[in-house]
C-alpha cells in the first residue's frame, strides 16, 4: 500500500555546522565593477601620482634655492654691518695697530738675488809708472795664464777657488797654463804686468791672488768693468784708455776682439784648456827678451809676427 504522507523538504543547513557548505557570494554585475575601479582611481588622484612628484621636483629645488639665497644675504649684511664698525676712526687705528704687530713679528722675505749680477764700472786709467819709460806688460787670464770651470769637476786641476757671484756660492776649478810662475817672474822682472781680464772681479780676483800671493808679480789689476762694450755683447780692452805709452805696450791675450782697438800692440797665444805639453808662454817669454832691444814695442811685435808668417 503506498502512503499518501506528502514527502517533507529537507532541514535547511545550520549555521556553523560542521559538514556544511557556505554558499558562494554572487559575483558583481558590470556596473558594479565600473564603480569600484572609479572609486580606486579617484583615491589614487587623491594620493598623488609619481608623475605629479616628478613634475612638482623643480618648485621643490626653487624653493631650498631660496631659502639658501635669503640665508646668503643675511650673512652678507651681517658682514658688511662688522666692516662698517670697523671703518670708523678709532677702529682703523686698532686694526692698523694690529697689523703693525703682525707685521714686525713676521721677518721679511730676502730679496731674490739678481738674474745677473751687476759689474761694477771700474776706470781702466792706471797711476803713473814707477819708472818713466819702463814697458807695460798687459795679461789676459782666462784661457791665457790659466782655464777654470765649473761642476762637474775635471780631471786635474790645481786648485779652486769659491767666489759669491748674484748671491750664490759658485766653485771654480782652476788648472795652471805649464810654465806660469815661472814665466810670471821673469816677465816682472822687465816689464810692468798689469792684468787685463774681462772676468768678474769677484772671481778673478781670487784667483789672481792664488798666482801671486806675495803680490810681487801684479803692479795693477783691471777687471770686467774697465773693458769698453763694443755694442754686439763684445768687450774690448782699450789699451789707450790705461794712461800708458802704446809704443811701450804689449798685450797677451787668445781672443782677438780683446785687442780689437790695438792689434798691432798685441801678442797672441793659443787658447789653453788642459794640454800639459803646451810651450806657449814660453814661446812669449823669448818674445820679450827680443822685445827689449827695441824702442818700439809694436815694431817688435810686427818683427816677430813676420817671423812666424814665414816659419
Amino acid at each position: 500500500m503506498v502512503s499518501r504522507t506528502p514527502t517533507k523538504p529537507p532541514p535547511s543547513p545550520r549555521p556553523g555546522a560542521s559538514g556544511c557548505v557556505t554558499p558562494s557570494k554572487p559575483k558583481p554585475s558590470p556596473v558594479a565593477r565600473r564603480r569600484q575601479a572609479l572609486r580606486r582611481w579617484s583615491a589614487t588622484k587623491r594620493r598623488g601620482s609619481p608623475l605629479k612628484s616628478l613634475a612638482s621636483a623643480p618648485a621643490a629645488a626653487a624653493a631650498t634655492f631660496n631659502r639658501s639665497l635669503r640665508s646668503c644675504r643675511r650673512r652678507l649684511l651681517k658682514l658688511f654691518a662688522r666692516l662698517a664698525v670697523l671703518g670708523s676712526p678709532r677702529k682703523r687705528r686698532a686694526a692698523a695697530a694690529g697689523f703693525q704687530r703682525l707685521r714686525s713679528s713676521s721677518p721679511p722675505p730676502p730679496p731674490p738675488p739678481p738674474q745677473h749680477p751687476p759689474v761694477r764700472a771700474q776706470s781702466a786709467a792706471l797711476p803713473l809708472p814707477p819708472s818713466p819709460g819702463r814697458r807695460t806688460l798687459f795679461l789676459d787670464l782666462d784661457e791665457t795664464l790659466i782655464h777654470s770651470q765649473t761642476d762637474p769637476p775635471p780631471a786635474r786641476f790645481d786648485f779652486t777657488v769659491r767666489p759669491v757671484i748674484g748671491g750664490q756660492a759658485i766653485t771654480f776649478y782652476v788648472s795652471k797654463r805649464p810654465g806660469v810662475e815661472a814665466f810670471l817672474r821673469a816677465a816682472a822682472d822687465s816689464f810692468e804686468v798689469v792684468v787685463f781680464t774681462a772676468g768678474l772681479q769677484e772671481y778673478a780676483s781670487l784667483v789672481l791672488d792664488r798666482l801671486d800671493p806675495d803680490g810681487t808679480v801684479f803692479a795693477h789689476r783691471l777687471y770686467r768693468g774697465a773693458c769698453r762694450n763694443a755694442g754686439d755683447g763684445r768687450l774690448v780692452k782699450d789699451l789707450a784708455a790705461t794712461g800708458r805709452a802704446l809704443d811701450l805696450a804689449v798685450i797677451v791675450d787668445d781672443n782677438p776682439n780683446a785687442y780689437a782697438l790695438q792689434p798691432e800692440n798685441a801678442v797672441p797665444v793659443a787658447p789653453f784648456v788642459d794640454d800639459d805639453n803646451d810651450q806657449e808662454l814660453q814661446r812669449v817669454l823669448a818674445f820679450l827678451d827680443v822685445a827689449a832691444g827695441f824702442d818700439d814695442t809694436r815694431e817688435a811685435i810686427r818683427y816677430y809676427k813676420d817671423l812666424i808668417t814665414a816659419s
